[in-house]
């Protein structure tokens, strides 16, 4: 016993000696209001703790990411990427969103494939004039009257013609989706759970386009919230789209 209470004094000892440096103002802390300094702190232990980690499906996939970088020679066109994993991203909703980005403006059109193995015709061809600008961009499946199956494997393009009768200059890039059923588990702790734990909860059960979906949705209601900026950048960091992943995090800084 008196070795266990000699080890606590210890770890005592050692606590109270850590006291002073913890609670020392950091450069961009000194000066400003005590209540300043704890809700910023705050705010940076609420970001760490919603961080969403994305669990991939333990599923076979039929095929990954399609880059999109140029294939000719015009090195001045942007880079047109789909944000899905090196996997098929799974979904538990009927009309999803899919998300693509452009990493500058563009006056050349964009085209949006989706196809299903089971049709011979694509279900989805749709042409974007331009200008598009450069970001995050979304599609609404609702939009466009698509529904998904279960447990079928779709295909789907965004595409940057460059020049319609030549398609190897242009620009494209395609992922995955596939429809599942949301496990019974998953239903009661979406229930319970407040928007800002939505993100990570569809995260954890594998969900890419629902995890990536309801923090964009955040996103689009707080537009300058830093912190949902960068959980969007880590998810998109932990399926391989790091120059995307650091475009959010710019993007978080000018906040």
């Amino acid at each position: 016993m008196r070795d266990v209470k000699t080890a606590a004094w210890g770890v005592l000892a050692g606590l109270l000696l850590m006291i002073p440096l913890s609670s020392a103002a950091s450069d961009d802390q000194k000066g400003k209001p005590r209540r300043q300094v704890v809700e910023s702190q705050n705010q940076q232990s609420a970001a760490a703790v919603n961080m969403p980690v994305y669990v991939p499906p333990p599923r076979g996939s039929p095929g990954g990411r399609v880059g999109g970088s140029s294939r000719g020679p015009e090195d001045t066109l942007p880079m047109v990427s789909v944000l899905t994993p090196d996997h098929t991203g799974l979904t538990v909703h009927e009309q999803p969103s899919l998300y693509w980005y452009l990493s500058k403006s563009t006056t050349y059109p964009i085209e949006l494939t989706i196809t299903d193995e089971r049709a011979i015709q694509p279900i989805l061809e749709r042409r974007i004039s331009g200008p598009v600008q450069p970001g995050v961009q979304r599609v609404r499946l609702a939009d466009y009257g698509i529904r998904l199956s279960l447990e079928v494997p779709y295909r789907w393009f965004v595409a940057l013609v460059v020049d319609p009768d030549n398609q190897s200059r242009n620009v494209i890039a395609g992922g995955f989706i596939e429809r599942i059923a949301l496990p019974e588990g998953r239903r009661a702790q979406l229930a319970r759970a407040g928007k800002p734990q939505v993100p990570s909860i569809y995260a954890e059960a594998g969900l890419w386009y629902d995890a990536l979906a309801a923090i964009s949705d955040l996103i689009d209601a707080a537009p300058d919230d830093r912190a949902l900026r960068q959980q969007r950048a880590s998810l998109l960091e932990q399926v391989g789209l790091p120059q995307i992943a650091e475009h959010e995090m710019r993007l978080s800084r000018a906040q």
